[in-house]
């Protein structure tokens, strides 16, 4: 561990690729007139561009790169000058790669910021045109630059991918709440940007910077960490704010982001060191809330005789920043408190963070919205302020569904505790459940409430039995969760659209073998359900007319320990970022007519066996033939 005193504040250097992974509606207008810096005279080239604004020569923009104090990009034939962009949206150690050329080779390679609203941002900093005697067919000749993401690990080919450059994926279904534990290679993957490149063997040496309210900067390297203080460790879920974002799309409107299914969340044990021991240790001092009192605006301990300066956890945050630029930060109040289990964790399920995880230090901060478990973590600053970052200040955010695409972001909190949610991650119907397929049927309650069936002998053999009714059977899985540390109490379950609910058998996984890890509920639940579906289902748009499919809809809400629980529908909660898309989860069914043959869907569909199709958030088939993870709007 190394204490310095901090140097003078550095002037905001921010990443051009925060600019091309900017998710959020544009800043304020900054298109005043252009400072005379570099404008060419007229060209002798016939030019029918906007006279009013100057033309430039690509040899003057190539002065404006990312050591300059006025940046410029270009895209296309226009010059745009993103100072004011660079100073409202600071990132990290990322250089300005674009400035000084064209920004259209990054966003050749994140294509999913090719979008109206992103150029809408980008049009705000124009200040004129590449001059014609450097254009050919109307645009500069074309660049080449080196892929940042060349470096990315090898991810495993099941998951299910939004985007590549940055990589976005979800597991499939069929394994996303197999096991407790979400497996390491199977945990979804959330990155804005590429993923830094640590090596395995310099590891040790790697540094964490925490920066306190006085300006004292200490240093601690990932060998202190581990050897300094004690090792703890928790069980807890992370979630993306925009699981089942493709639900709100669906069933309410179009939203911003990208299209999740039900698979942006995970479940791991996380090994690490509490960051409030280490805050302690670097000689963060914070009031005792008894004995606090306020003096010409500063905070003063009793027991100091009012000499030393101490900070006030309630007004104080803990800002974090990754080696890629990004950035979040919580209240101090929660990173302090013994009952929250912020960690800075370096393992994952028993072995070091995976590089796509955050190797090899991240800050875990359970029961919270999984943006402020920053990865690739590389300096913490305990500040009277957030962070400055656009994914603190405008982007992690939720308003009313009245509210368009351009919000007064500063006035609604950003999202820190998650709330109530939960999904139907597999469906088995009809004749797969009496061919025995569904792996977990026949063990504890989970089958009691079926008519007409009974567990095959062995694995595998067909149930002979003929079914007493005309009804048809059926098995369903998912998970719940709640953030806050809050436990699920109860999974209700309707197989008729809302009409008609029961219970569903919660899992005993948080106990398994008498261990708890972390103080509070931070895990998911994994829960199961057996019944039999009505002899003509007609929930929701459901046809039993002879000769036609019947269908019905399957809906599933939880609630806490706290008594939450979800909203009905997505329209009630819509927010054009799609964010905390946590209405009652609605997959709807159709079972071929009887006696027909039915359609085949593999279990990669999450519909599993013979009979049958699903529609909904995260499963493979839409009633317009469209795929999970595109947008079906209404």
């Amino acid at each position: 561990m190394a204490r310095l005193a901090a140097p003078a504040t550095a002037a905001v250097v921010s990443s051009l690729v925060a600019l091309v992974t900017f998710l959020g509606p544009g800043e304020e207008d900054n298109t005043g007139p252009a400072e005379d810096l570099g404008a060419s005279p007229a060209s002798t080239t016939i030019d029918n561009r906007d006279p009013s604004l100057p033309r430039f020569r690509l040899a003057d923009v190539r002065k404006h790169d990312g050591k300059s104090d006025h940046p410029w990009v270009t895209h296309e034939d226009k010059v745009y000058d993103i100072t004011d962009w660079v100073a409202a949206h600071p990132g990290g150690d990322v250089i300005l790669r674009a400035a000084g050329g064209s920004i259209d080779p990054y966003w050749d390679i994140f294509k999913i910021h090719k979008a109206p609203y992103v150029y809408e941002i980008l049009a705000q900093y124009l200040i004129g045109y590449i001059d014609s005697v450097d254009l050919v067919n109307g645009r500069p000749a074309a660049e080449e630059i080196e892929d940042p993401f060349e470096q990315d690990p090898i991810r495993d080919a099941r998951l299910i991918t939004h985007t590549a450059k940055p990589r976005n994926a979800e597991p499939p279904n069929e394994v996303l709440d197999k096991e407790f534990y979400t497996p390491n290679e199977l945990f979804y993957v959330r990155n804005h940007m590429w993923v830094p490149v640590v090596k395995e063997k310099e590891a040790d040496d790697y540094q964490l910077s925490i920066e306190l309210p006085d300006g004292d900067i200490v240093h601690y390297s990932l060998a202190d960490l581990r050897n300094r203080f004690p090792v703890h460790r928790v069980t807890a879920v992370l979630q993306c704010s925009g699981n089942r974002r493709n639900d709100m799309t669906r069933n309410a409107a179009k939203t911003n982001g990208l299209q999740w299914g039900v698979g942006a969340i995970s479940n791991a044990e996380w090994e690490g060191v509490r960051l409030a021991d280490v805050l302690a240790d670097a000689g963060l001092q914070v009031a005792d809330p008894p004995t606090l009192t306020k003096e010409t605006g500063a905070l003063y301990s009793a027991t100091t005789d009012g000499a030393a300066e101490v900070t006030d956890p309630n007004t104080h945050h803990v800002q974090f920043s990754g080696l890629e630029a990004y950035g979040s930060s919580i209240p101090l109040s929660t990173a302090l408190d013994p009952r929250a289990d912020v960690l800075l964790a370096f393992g994952m399920n028993g072995s070091p963070l995976p590089r796509d995880h955050g190797y090899p230090l991240r800050a875990v901060v359970p029961g919270h919205v999984a943006a402020r478990s920053v990865k690739w973590l590389s300096k913490i600053v305990v500040s009277d302020e957030e962070s400055p970052s656009q994914w603190q200040r405008k982007d992690y955010k939720c308003f009313g569904p009245n509210v368009g695409a351009k919000p007064d972001w500063d006035s609604a909190p950003a999202i820190q505790v998650m709330p109530v949610t939960s999904a139907i991650t597999r469906v088995w119907a009809g004749d797969c459940i009496r061919k025995g397929r569904v792996p977990w049927l026949g063990t504890g309650a989970a089958g009691s409430k079926l008519e007409g069936w009974s567990a095959p002998k062995k694995e595998g053999n067909s149930n002979t039995e003929t079914p007493t009714t005309a009804s048809e059977p059926i098995a369903v899985q998912g998970y719940a969760y709640s953030g806050g540390g809050r436990e699920i109490s109860r999974v209700d379950i309707s197989l008729d659209g809302g009409r008609t609910w029961d219970q569903a058998e919660l899992l005993g996984d948080w106990d398994a073998g008498g261990t708890r890890r972390g103080t509070q509920h931070w895990a998911w639940k994994r829960w199961r359900y057996t019944g039999n579906l009505p002899s003509s289902p007609t929930g929701q748009g459901g046809d039993s007319k002879e000769g036609a499919d019947r269908c019905t809809t399957i809906v599933v809400k939880a609630t806490d320990d706290a008594y939450n629980t979800q909203p009905e529908n997505h329209s009630s909660i819509y927010n054009v970022r799609g964010n905390l898309a946590t209405a009652w989860h609605r997959v709807r069914v159709c079972l071929p007519p009887r006696g027909g043959e039915g359609e085949r869907m593999g279990d990669e569909k999450g519909l599993a066996g013979s009979t049958g199709r699903a529609y909904g958030c995260g499963f493979g088939c839409e009633e317009s033939g469209q795929i999970l993870g595109q947008t079906n709007a209404k």
